[in-house]
């Protein structure tokens, strides 16, 4: 175990029967991180939150926190709370007695409990709602509450799983920076389970990508965006271009790919040694590419295709270029700081140009 982890999870596996959840999860998580574990639902990412939880046991394998093995210890003497998607709000209770649930049986005084609610109220930003019934509240106002309910325990972990799953658009993004802002407050550790990729990028210090039961990739938001180190990853954090090339072989160190209607390519980010003659795989973001009405003259990176669907969406427009010798359209993404290119249905099937830097290819382990 690191001497910086303060959350250790070494070799844990759940089955269900014959059926794997978890498999062989290593993870190790800072003291105070917000710390998210985002995969497509049934990758098993709930089932780990549910174990550091205590309410389901690894089939094998330990987990810690602050040093101490959880193994023996039931879920109600953990060091942890956990916050749900469906808030469980008790609706029989007004807002300052389900926040102050958990102390109802410690050994503090009413007054020292209300002041306790009062701090709470004023950390979630509703000052003066103590005795506002549950129905009284929006869905951000009762996730607020829920949070509080979990807060005012003082766990050295908070345990969240979608948490604003259930809010709509606007106020989840709201939500997504009130969250963000109280946990940098409170200092403590966040481990935050979603399946929403953007949501995970704005929220997260560092972010595990899980597939099918496996951690397949732990690195900042940057770091996986920017260096995915597989496909899977790359194609489920944001949108991506892949395409399936052949290793020609070393120039000062940066590989040289066969990367078909791309062209030849020196990817700046090569997550994968192969040998000579190799099949890889090489991925550009939409956004990293640009696109022409005429062939650039002063690019190195160049390739012609055949305009095809585009959206315009505002701050940006997104469009489909066509590329000879290959039959998925390549996705580009334009901001339109200036004049937006036109999504003329006219234009379809006109010729157009995509142009590149190297430093923008990631080159990846086949899968």
């Amino acid at each position: 175990m690191s001497e910086h982890a303060f959350i250790s999870i070494q070799g844990v596996s759940k089955h269900f029967g014959d059926v794997p959840a978890v498999e062989q999860v290593d993870l190790e998580i800072h003291g105070g991180e917000f710390f998210s574990v985002l995969g497509p639902s049934g990758c098993g990412k709930t089932t780990l939150l549910r174990m550091l939880a205590g309410f389901e046991v690894p089939t094998s394998g330990e987990i810690y926190i602050d040093g101490q093995t959880l193994s023996a210890i039931p879920a109600y003497r953990r060091p942890t709370n956990m916050v749900f998607q469906n808030y469980a709000i008790f609706p029989h209770l007004d807002v300052g007695r389900n926040i102050a649930f958990g102390l109802r049986k410690s050994a503090l005084s009413k007054s020292e409990i209300n002041d306790r609610v009062e701090e709470m109220l004023e950390l979630i930003k509703l000052p003066g709602y103590a005795s506002r019934t549950a129905t009284e509240l929006s869905g951000g106002e009762r996730q607020r509450v829920a949070l509080a309910r979990a807060l005012i325990m003082q766990p050295k972990v908070l345990l969240l799983d979608e948490p604003l799953g259930a809010l709509d658009k606007n106020l989840r993004e709201q939500m997504q920076m009130e969250l963000r802002a109280l946990q940098r407050s409170v200092g403590i550790t966040f481990v935050f389970v979603t399946h929403d990729q953007e949501e995970a990028l704005t929220l997260s210090d560092r972010i595990a990508v899980m597939a099918a039961g496996r951690v397949l990739q732990v690195d900042s938001p940057i770091g996986l965006y920017e260096r995915p180190n597989s496909s899977f990853v790359a194609g489920f954090i944001g949108t991506t271009n892949l395409f399936r090339g052949r290793m020609e072989g070393l120039e000062n160190g940066t590989a040289i790919v066969d990367a078909g209607p791309l062209g030849t390519v020196r990817p700046g980010c090569a997550t994968e040694t192969t040998e000579t003659g190799g099949d890889v795989v090489v991925a550009i973001r939409p956004e990293k590419l640009e696109l022409h009405l005429a062939a650039p003259s002063d690019r190195a990176n160049v390739v012609e295709g055949r305009m095809g669907s585009a959206a315009y969406l505002g701050d940006r427009s997104h469009f489909h270029v066509q590329l000879s010798g290959r039959e998925e359209p390549v996705a580009v993404a334009v901001q339109n700081t200036e004049a937006p290119l036109a999504a003329d249905p006219a234009a379809i099937d006109q010729p157009v140009w995509l142009s590149f830097n190297d430093e923008s290819v990631v080159m990846l382990r086949t899968e």
